[in-house]
Formats: C-alpha cells, structure tokens, sequence
C-alpha cells in the first residue's frame, strides 16, 4: 500500500500496483499543491493500528481523518461512500440516487474507481446491480474478501442497504 498524508488527513492509502496510482498521485499534488516525498507522517502508526484492527474483524467504523482531494463531484460521490454501512453494498445506481443524480451512474462508477484512499472509503462496498462484484482497484479477490470479512462480522450476506 501507498500511504499519502497532509496537515489536513490521509490523502492516500491505495495499491502499489494499481494502473491508476500514476494519475491519482498528480491529481493529489495538483489540486494540494504539495508534492509527495518518502517520510513518516504523525498519521501512519494510526493507520497502521486502524488498518490492522479491521482486518481483525473488530473495528467496522475508522477515525482517521481524511483529506479527500478531488473534484466537487468527486468528493460527494467518496463523502457517499462513507454512507455505506459497514457489511452492507449499494448498487451504483443507489450510489447515484444517494447524491441525488440517478442518471450519473456511469460518472459514480467512474468515481468510485479513482476513490484514492482504499478500505477507508470503502468503494468495495460497490457492487453491480445485479448482485456482482464488480471492478476494483485492488482486485475482484481482495473486494470478495472484504466484503466478506465485513459480512462475517455482521452476519449479512452481502446486505444491499437502501440508504
């Protein structure tokens, strides 16, 4: 995992080999006029405890702060994201209805896959309308299994929730 932070929160916890690290990256240091460079931020032992004890099944709500760096739409597609229950899906139909803008599904989807804070915003939540998963920059086998773990914790197979 890549983990990016600014005074103002996590900006960045997503996949080393993601095709889109490249673009997400510059559209952080573009829209935060900062640059990224190799050091330790106060935020990442929080991370690091945060991270840990969900992949533990016992923490389902994480309070690190956030600095989503993105567009307007962007922000309220991740801010929808985090609306999500934990060990609960929505469709991306639901995830448009959710920001009051049905006919941008395809716009949701495209947020979604450019959400740039992994697990945290949890995007894994997404899934087809039909029940599938559906893409995921970590990978369709990570995405089951989060949401599987979460699932397991919650006793919901995969729950959608109507918001």
């Amino acid at each position: 995992m890549l983990c990016g932070a600014t005074d103002q929160g996590l900006c960045l916890f997503d996949f080393k080999y993601r095709k889109l690290i490249p673009a997400n990256l510059a559209r952080i240091e573009k829209l935060t006029g900062e640059t990224f460079r190799e050091e330790i931020h106060p935020l990442f032992p929080l991370v690091q405890e945060q991270i840990a004890t969900y992949f533990e099944g016992t923490l389902t709500r994480f309070s690190i702060p956030l600095h989503m760096v993105g567009s307007p739409f962007q922000i309220r597609v991740w801010e929808a994201l985090l609306a999500i229950p934990y060990g609960t899906t929505r469709s991306y139909e639901q995830q448009a209805i959710a920001i009051g803008s049905k006919e941008s599904i395809r716009a949701v989807a495209s947020a979604n896959g450019e959400n740039s804070i992994a697990v945290m915003v949890p995007c894994h939540r997404v899934i087809g309308k039909d029940g599938s998963l559906t893409g995921y920059g970590g990978g369709l086998p990570l995405k089951k299994k989060l949401l599987d773990l979460e699932s397991k914790i919650t006793g919901n197979a995969h729950q959608q929730s109507l918001f």
